[in-house]
């Protein structure tokens, strides 16, 4: 069974990838906002916006420090046509995957076929993480799409030698660094350095051009140089992370990336070198066999041919990957979508693989056991699913029964269709893991998010018609999306007595003490869990109200 160059079979795979792009959309106008960092994030940009404070970034009122500007910066403009909602918030980040997903193609068509070029495309836009990072938005999808932006554009310019791949190259460079700091430098170097060397190319390793990247560097991350140096180097007096006289750019350019290999950071968590790769291999569902098979294949030819490569043959992809890997994995600290900056280098690797296995091969019994294994995994996947559904949140089952049958005579038309070169793994990987996620968009997310704090006094507040100046927090800190979602920055109030007659508080029930029970009228309570942290007692029905906190909100009379 092979896959052709032909049109038709180029546009069924675009197909899914619409598909995909749409279930990134209805998830950003169906799921709300999860704390910490997205909504964070998001409130951020919605101060940004209403303050016009640009260059020197707040959070809730405070000076921040900890991610570049690139991130507030779209999504502030993007909220200034479309309003402070999910939907604007998010838009930003989904374009960028867009472009993450077009540039992978074009990037992989420079040395592979159109079809492994697509397949390298398709995959990563389908992706578990994908889905994620499309919702649940973090710095990680623009970074991701900045750097294999300049990937692509600098192989080009290797090929070409136009001086608009270079200036696009060095300028997404520049963007991913006011996206996420250094590493949007540092991963095309650990990827194009090894290229040179392993092809004995070394004079390609110091060229004057690189001069000029250099200055295109320097001259678009001024904006943000002189933000950082306006609100702390000016300002050594300020406490940030318990101490002062913390330089803003100094923190950018190496403590915030480097700082956190040689322990300067104050940031230490999962330190441990494989935390990456096991969060890596959930995340690359439903494509995980291949990049595991892909990524050993890789390995033992390179080694099998004594690093050895043919003239044309590129040797950017794995290195790129197993340098940037190994750079991440011995930091002291790390978080699970860290890895996505080289999402696309892996989706790379999976689709060689795939092409390899899957399409290409003439052995039937192994391209057999190959399926057999992959669809165990899409079956048990479902399965899980549908656990998750029916027995987490009593989801009506006529409706999930009705979702599933309508998505299932929609993929069995497709693999009926003229398509039938397309291997029916692919199709089936396709099927189970944009199902999964249309079917937690619409029935598994919204209903987790009724649990977040700020969403659910937020539906207090405009229930009871609360006057929002005149509402506020005792010791209830970083609800971010209480801010976002209600358009309004609430105030702590340290004792009690400071409120005046008719104020609300919003107060943790533990903390109820006599003067509440006796100055105060119970208005509401809300029943919450912070849902980024998910655990079997939460998700177990029966044992969900021993996980709970519940939050009280009073009037004072």
């Amino acid at each position: 069974m092979f896959l052709n160059r032909e049109k038709s079979y180029t546009n069924i795979y675009i197909f899914y990838i619409v598909l995909c792009i749409i279930i990134y959309i209805l998830g950003s106008l169906f799921i709300p906002l999860m704390e910490i960092d997205s909504v964070q994030y998001a409130n951020i940009s919605r101060e940004m916006l209403q303050n016009k404070s640009f260059l020197q970034i707040f959070d809730q009122g405070k000076d921040y420090l900890d991610k570049p500007p690139m991130l507030f910066w779209l999504s502030s403009l993007s909220m200034y046509f479309f309003g402070i909602n999910d939907f604007a918030f998010r838009l930003p980040s989904i374009l960028m995957a867009i472009l993450a997903i077009y540039s992978t193609y074009k990037f992989t068509l420079l040395y592979y076929s159109n079809e492994i070029a697509i397949l390298a495309a398709l995959i990563l836009a389908s992706t578990q993480a994908m889905f994620l990072i499309t919702h649940d938005v973090r710095t990680d999808t623009m970074l991701m799409a900045w750097v294999i932006l300049a990937i692509w554009q600098f192989a080009s310019w290797l090929n070409n030698r136009k001086w608009h791949s270079l200036i696009i190259a060095f300028s997404a460079v520049a963007f991913g660094m006011m996206t996420k700091g250094p590493i949007a430098l540092m991963v095309p170097i650990f990827s194009f350095a090894p290229h040179m060397l392993i092809h004995r190319n070394f004079k390609m390793l110091f060229r004057w051009e690189y001069l000029v990247g250099l200055v295109i560097i320097i001259i678009l991350l001024i904006p943000m140089d002189i933000g950082l140096y306006q609100q702390f180097d000016l300002h050594p007096e300020k406490v940030m992370y318990e101490k002062t006289g913390t330089s803003g750019i100094r923190f950018f350019y190496w403590t915030q990336s480097f700082g956190r290999i040689t322990g300067e950071s104050v940031w230490h968590e999962n330190d441990d070198f494989f935390f990456l790769f096991q969060n890596l291999l959930w995340g690359f569902l439903p494509w995980t066999l291949f990049l595991i098979s892909g990524l050993i294949s890789e390995c033992t030819r390179i080694i099998r041919t004594k690093f050895i490569v043919n003239k044309n043959e590129e040797w950017i992809v794995l290195p790129g990957f197993l340098i940037t890997y190994t750079a991440l994995g011995i930091s002291n600290y790390q978080l699970p979508h860290y890895i996505y900056v080289v999402l696309p280098f892996t989706a790379i690797i999976a689709a060689k693989s795939l092409y390899s296995l899957v399409i290409n091969w003439e052995n039937k019994f192994f391209k057999n056991v190959i399926n057999g294994i992959n669809i165990f995994i899409y079956i048990l996947v479902l399965a899980i699913l549908l656990v998750l559904l029916l027995f987490t949140f009593n989801t009506n089952i006529y409706f999930v029964i009705a979702s599933l049958s309508v998505m299932s005579i929609f993929f069995l038309i497709l693999m009926l269709k003229k398509i039938g070169a397309i291997p029916k793994v692919i199709q089936f990987a396709l099927f189970t893991i944009i199902t999964t996620n249309l079917l937690l968009t619409i029935f598994f997310y919204p209903t987790l998010l009724e649990f977040q704090l700020g969403n659910a006094v937020t539906q207090m507040i405009r229930q009871k018609n609360i006057d929002k100046t005149k509402f506020y927090l005792y010791q209830v800190y970083y609800e971010r999306s209480l801010d976002f979602y209600s358009n309004h920055s609430f105030q702590q109030v340290e004792s009690l007595n400071s409120l005046k007659s008719n104020d609300y508080v919003l107060v943790k029930n533990e903390l109820i003490n006599q003067e509440l029970l006796t100055n105060f009228n119970k208005i509401e309570q809300v029943s919450t869990f912070h849902v980024s942290t998910l655990n079997a007692e939460f998700l177990n029905p029966k044992t969900r109200e021993s996980v709970l906190t519940i939050y009280s909100i009073f009037q004072k009379k």
